[in-house]
């Protein structure tokens, strides 16, 4: 590939014109295929123009053979560019500072000519993707502007508006597969384009990105913005970052937005058919041919970097085709005739462009596929993701690392959060990763200190405080036992735990109107973002044991839900306002501005927890990864919405009409945005075998049988139409279109199922603590005092325990047993 594109353009000799010398230390005959020569030879040898790698070894050095085989891999991509390899013997006969001491051969020189212009430390060039992408990486100082900040982006953008169009990459780590991707579509479109790069996740976030997992290329149209005020229009490219994707994708963005032709469609050729892109032609005629070209040009942005939009007028053709049709589709295989279609809106247009390119690539996937586990690849995605960004700075000075000597005097003179992880564990170094991300996002704004104990250098200090795996997040405050974090190991759930962990659980209301402020969001309206519902739990002043249960629970969802809680003489106001009899709970939903009540009569603090956190899932919401185990536990079937990006607020409007009026209670009603969670594609094709049009509606039952059913296609979503088609379902008047089979989800190897070894580990340690807001002794202020520093719970009766933790710990157990139980595929 890097061959044909440097045919297409030519290079400034400033590309070619350096030498690139690094100094090492060792040495394997058996791997080397570059040409020897002494420093003096080589240096004799190096002309302007030429670009040169250097490998200086000492003759007497130990082998190193993952080194040489990956510099001897680099030769030819690095050829390729202009720049040449070559292997360097330092002998005693010549003096070098280059062979000089073992400080010196561990650095990587570039050199244009015989001028230096940078050092690197030989341990970032680690494979050959880190050598060629840091080479031109250096070589294209100019053509690429690395950047740190949204401020330094918005000046970019402005400085380029109406002069040039910029390509915006996100990689997670210099030296990565990516990041050599990107520079490789440098070198050859740098001098067309400004290439922007960064590796800060929160700058990706703050540009709007939702998956910031993966490596991105956005381009930004700003050469034909003139108003400095106006923001440059953004394409993202949706394939992964390969230089193959990368060149298709600004060949795209090269050709024209949209095209008129008056030709017979079979034989009409682009760039993107070359491209193996398809074509959708919109036909039009002339007397809507202004609206025709509109919704062309609507279909053509949504498309830009997956198909070629041509408007095709349809009155100056001299093909029949059929009279109805206002779509036509051709695909990029030659021989393949085109297909006539009638599409009714811009989302059908673009769901079969989409659906048909996801099909492709899932059968390019199977095609590569070999039998059997590949064990050359990381089983463990997080211990990969870990290696992979491994070379990546964190700015870990927004947190206070603390140790033996600190511990003790930092937690008890400030609130803080500590997290306490081990620096050899994959999964302790992700959250790291989201823990830094917080302190990006609290800084400044937060009174909490954020603290890190690495308990592989001060373990004493993590088995004092009852750390006893990885990683464990906990919050100390003066005056309170100290908190244990157990929700998702995510940079949002996280930050949601600490900031409702400002107010008391649950908070004391003492008059009316406050109860009134309270149940509107005005009261705490800071924390509303982070709280979906308020709580509010009335009481009369002599009720003393259902607010003990009540106020129990609320201890208990602290820093998951907002909870208060009303025991004045007054309270027969609010409970004939909501027409409750107290004992009672009110749960305010803000984002729908309403206002439920629930009798509290004989509950316990389990059962408030359990109620509380039912009432707080939303009524319709959208399924990600994270969630979806929350909602399989409610045991009901799935009424799933299927839609390739924003729902249509009719298609909601219908579904929410029929969850108030109670007749979608017996199912969970749910959507999954397939841009989202791409995962979703599977669980289709699983389905339905190929990917049918969007959006589509299904009704899963999960936990018993495995039926699939399918809202009829050629029918709209609307109340009256979903309604019938239950009703039909439910008389058991509709087939289904699937059964998943009764198949269980195992490891590829027996050393890879995890879930027996946790389920042994369990069975050996029954008791054993659910960290999940569970409250500690204080934190004793000297080391005398720690090693005794037993948690007040455990002095507790078993039957106390039980009581308190049941909850949760048996959801997350339920859940697990539930997923084996099941043994099928969403």
């Amino acid at each position: 590939m890097q061959p044909q594109l440097m045919m297409s353009f030519s290079f400034n000799a400033l590309r070619v014109g350096i030498s690139f010398v690094m100094m090492c230390i060792f040495y394997m005959s058996a791997v080397d295929s570059l040409p020897e020569l002494s420093p003096q030879k080589f240096f004799s040898t190096l002309q302007p123009g030429k670009a040169t790698l250097a490998y200086f070894c000492q003759a007497d050095s130990p082998s190193t053979s993952i080194f040489l085989e990956e510099l001897n891999e680099a030769d030819k991509p690095l050829q390729d560019y202009g720049i040449s390899v070559a292997k360097v013997n330092c002998v005693t006969e010549e003096t070098s500072r280059y062979c000089g001491s073992e400080k010196d051969l561990m650095k990587a020189y570039l050199f244009r000519g015989h001028i230096l212009l940078r050092e690197f430390p030989t341990d970032t060039l680690f494979d050959v993707d880190a050598i060629v992408a840091h080479v031109l990486f250096a070589l294209l100082f100019n053509e690429v502007k690395y950047i740190t900040t949204l401020e330094d982006l918005q000046n970019t953008e402005n400085a380029l508006k109406g002069k040039a169009n910029i390509a915006f990459s996100y990689v997670r780590a210099i030296g990565t597969p990516e990041h050599r991707a990107v520079m490789e579509a440098a070198f050859v479109y740098g001098t067309t384009y400004q290439f922007v790069l960064t590796t800060e996740i929160a700058l990706l976030e703050s540009i709007g990105t939702e998956d910031i997992e993966y490596a991105h290329l956005y381009f930004f149209h700003c050469k034909p913005v003139l108003d400095l005020t106006q923001q440059c229009r953004r394409t993202l490219m949706e394939q992964s970052l390969t230089t193959l994707n990368i060149h298709r994708f600004m060949k795209t963005m090269e050709a024209p937005l949209l095209t008129e032709v008056a030709e017979d469609p079979q034989q009409v050729s682009t760039v993107h058919l070359q491209l193996g892109l398809p074509l959708v032609f919109i036909v039009s005629q002339q007397a809507t041919y202004e609206a025709d070209r509109t919704t062309a040009e609507w279909v053509a942005w949504r498309l830009l970097g997956k198909a070629g939009v041509l408007l095709l007028l349809r009155d100056s053709l001299e093909v029949d085709f059929p009279q109805n049709a206002n779509v036509v589709f051709k695909r990029a295989e030659e021989g393949v005739p085109v297909e006539f279609l009638v599409l009714n809106n811009i989302d059908l247009i673009v769901s079969r462009v989409e659906s048909n390119m996801h099909i492709e690539e899932t059968h390019e996937d199977e095609d590569n596929d070999i039998e059997g586990p590949d064990m050359d690849i990381q089983d463990d995605e997080v211990a990969e993701t870990v290696y992979r960004d491994r070379k990546r700075q964190l700015p870990l000075e927004l947190t206070v690392e603390l140790t033996e000597e600190t511990f003790n005097e930092t937690v008890t003179a400030s609130d803080s959060i500590v997290l306490f992880y081990a620096g050899w564990q994959a999964v302790s170094m992700a959250f790291l990763q989201s823990y830094i991300d917080v302190a990006i996002k609290l800084k400044g704004t937060s009174t909490m200190l954020l603290t890190r104990v690495n308990c592989a250098d001060w373990s004493h200090v993590c088995a004092k405080q009852n750390v006893t795996e990885f990683p464990v997040v906990k919050m100390y405050k003066e005056g309170e036992n100290p908190v244990s974090y157990a929700g998702m190991l995510g940079t949002e759930d996280l930050l949601k735990f600490i900031q409702l962990n400002r107010i008391s659980c649950p908070v004391n209301i003492t008059s009316v109107q406050e109860a009134e402020e309270y149940l509107s969001g005005k009261l705490h309206k800071d924390l509303i973002s982070y709280s979906s519902v308020s709580v509010l739990g009335l009481f009369s002043p002599t009720m003393t044991t259902a607010k003990e249960e009540f106020t129990e629970a609320g201890n208990y969802l602290k820093g998951y839900v907002i909870t208060g809680i009303y025991s004045e003489e007054d309270v027969l106001t609010l409970s004939n306002k909501y027409a409750v009899t107290l004992p009672a709970l009110l749960l305010a939903r803000h984002k729908e501005g309403k206002i439920e009540s629930i009798s509290l009569a004989n509950v316990h603090a389990q059962e408030i927890v359990q109620i509380i956190t039912n009432a707080s899932l939303e009524t319709f919401p959208e399924i990600t990864v994270e969630n979806l185990p929350t909602y399989l536990r409610l045991q009901k079937p799935l009424l799933i919405l299927f839609s390739d990006g924003s729902i249509n607020p009719q298609h909601k409007k219908a579904i929410l009409t029929l969850v108030k009026e109670k007749h979608l209670d017996s199912l969970t009603p749910c959507w999954l945005n397939l841009k989202n969670t791409p995962v979703g594609r599977g669980i289709l094709q699983a389905y339905f075998d190929t990917l049918p049009p969007l959006p589509l509606l299904a009704v899963v039952n999960l936990h018993s049988g495995g039926q699939v059913f399918a809202f009829p296609s050629d029918q709209t979503i609307t109340e009256q139409n979903l309604l019938l088609w239950l009703k039909k379902l439910e008389a058991g008047l509709e087939s289904h279109i699937k059964i998943l089979p009764a198949q269980e989800w195992k490891p590829p190897l027996p050393a890879y199922d995890f879930l027996s070894m946790m389920d042994a580990a369990t069975s050996q340690h029954p008791a054993r603590k659910v960290p999940e807001c569970i409250k500690e002794t204080d934190v004793q202020e000297n080391d005398k005092e720690q090693p005794e520093d037993k948690l007040a719970i455990r002095n507790e009766p078993t039957g106390t325990l039980r009581t308190k933790h049941w909850n949760r710990s048996n959801w997350f157990e339920e859940a697990k047993k539930q997923f084996r139980h099941d043994n099928k595929e969403l």
